[in-house]
């Protein structure tokens, strides 16, 4: 009798014990006291699992964010969605189990698509991302200035950025090796027109050869086929947007910031400027020019201090939700 009322009161002060860790002690230190404790029946009192899923479904209503539709805005035309997440419950759990830590920065998410993505929205000209992802391009038209070219790519290669070029067709084809070193260091290609016209001016025909030939050019020198389109100067109708999207299945894009970098202002405009229009989404204008070659640099360490992650245009565009 006397061993029978021993192991009853061990049993007791077992229980008492969990039951205290459970209601005071961090989960992960839960865990470890189970792991370790090898007296313990298979409820393990309160069970283990289950208490890791009831904090885990708490965390969950605190970080579940829904999806974001893609929309047509009256001022900035075609905005692209933005994934939303959700926590995996399960997955969670048995990641915290198997690790024996458990915490917020533990959980795995799910990325969860809009019903309305980009593409469904058609033919539209594009200014900026999506306001919730926390993105910016520094995208670069090219057509002259290759005199800044090196310093402009060393630069972007310091920060460990890869941004887009915008290619003009007679440009690549006069300096295919300059176009080769912007490809080789990783960047994203697009289209830039042919000749640099006005293409708001223009009949079918000719819009279909400025973008075309460039296509064609760009193809045969990198082996890249673009699907972003950028109207030199900013000039364009809803024909050439039109056609963009339906023949050659092309984004057109514009920008959310302009340097303005061609009227050759100074370095501390450029940066005053530009430093005050960045936002989650903004699409920053450039060219090989002195004035955003000496802006660069500060640029991209004041947008990754606002927390803005410098990418390419694809990569504002798209609904992915940054790691």
């Amino acid at each position: 009798m006397a061993e029978r009322k021993s192991r009853l009161w061990v049993t007791v002060f077992v229980a008492v014990g969990m039951i205290m860790l459970l209601q005071y002690q961090p989960i992960h230190e839960y865990i470890s006291f189970v792991k370790k404790e090898q007296t313990v029946t298979a409820e393990k009192i309160l069970d283990e699992k289950e208490r890791l899923r009831a904090q885990v479904e708490k965390w969950k209503a605190e970080r579940d964010e829904a999806p974001i539709d893609a929309v047509i805005d009256p001022t900035w035309k075609a905005i692209p969605g933005y994934n939303g997440r959700i926590v995996d419950v399960d997955a969670s759990v048995e990641k915290m189990l198997a690790t024996g830590v458990a915490g917020p920065e533990m959980l795995v998410y799910k990325e969860v698509p809009p019903a309305i993505s980009l593409d469904q929205l058609g033919a539209q000209p594009i200014y900026r991302g999506n306001p919730k992802k926390p993105t910016i391009s520094f995208m670069i038209n090219v057509a002259w200035g290759n005199e800044y070219l090196d310093s402009m790519l060393d630069t972007l290669d310091k920060h460990q950025v890869k941004t887009t070029f915008f290619l003009d067709g007679s440009w690549v084809k006069r300096y295919p090796e300059e176009a080769k070193k912007i490809a080789e260091r990783g960047h994203e290609i697009g289209n830039h027109a042919y000749s640099h016209p006005d293409m708001s001016t223009l009949g079918t025909q000719r819009i279909h050869q400025e973008i075309s030939r460039t296509q064609e050019i760009i193809s045969k020198t990198l082996g890249i086929k673009p699907i972003l389109f950028a109207p030199p100067s900013g000039a364009f109708n809803k024909q050439v947007v039109q056609i963009a999207h339906s023949s050659y299945q092309m984004k057109t894009i514009m920008w959310t910031a302009d340097t303005v970098d061609w009227k050759k202002p100074s370095p501390s405009f450029v940066i005053k400027k530009i430093s005050g229009l960045m936002s989650n989404g903004t699409l920053v204008l450039m060219h090989p020019t002195a004035a955003s070659q000496a802006s660069l640099d500060q640029l991209l360490t004041i947008a990754k201090k606002k927390g803005l992650q410098p990418v390419t245009v694809s990569e504002v565009l798209s609904s992915r939700r940054l790691p």
